[in-house]
């Protein structure tokens, strides 16, 4: 297993617990299309190339107009870390990218997915700001969507 990434002063988490083992949920982060199918709600996943120095690129929609998002992959590391670099195209003023990490690991039976939006304060000026919305903006339609389709229930609700 490579080193863990560090997760940032500034940082947004959301976990799940799947009732399956991390390299069964690992299955749905080595392709584009397995990723697409849960990460891509809320915003659309464009493309993934699945490996170190690879490429994500995603697409939200703000106030009628798309956006564009994202930058290289800086941990592939099976079954345990994804984490890639996260900016806007073009860049919006950022000092530096922040980072969307997933980190699977065993527990109680199954897998905690954990997914940080962090490195935050890579932002530089108003960096709390963007943090404050991050926080409001992350929900876990991901993390359902992922567990739904790893357990085979349309029924996961909380």
């Amino acid at each position: 297993m490579m080193t863990s990434t560090k997760i940032g002063e500034l940082a947004v988490r959301r976990s799940i617990l799947i009732n399956a083992a991390p390299e069964r949920v690992w299955q749905e982060f080595e392709t584009f299309e397995r990723l697409r199918e849960w990460f891509g709600r809320g915003h659309r996943l464009l493309e993934f190339e699945p490996q170190v120095g690879g490429k994500m690129l995603l697409e939200v929609d703000l106030k009628g107009e798309a956006h564009r998002y994202g930058g290289k992959v800086i941990v592939f590391d099976p079954p345990n870390e994804l984490t890639f670099e996260d900016d806007w195209i073009p860049n919006n003023g950022w000092e530096k990218p922040t980072l969307i990490t997933f980190r699977l690991r065993s527990a109680l039976g199954g897998t905690l997915v954990e997914l940080f939006h962090h490195a935050i304060e890579n932002i530089g000026p108003g960096a709390d700001q963007w943090h404050a919305g991050f926080e409001r903006g992350w929900d876990m339609k991901h993390l359902i969507a992922l567990k739904q389709i790893i357990e085979g229930r349309e029924d996961v609700s909380f």
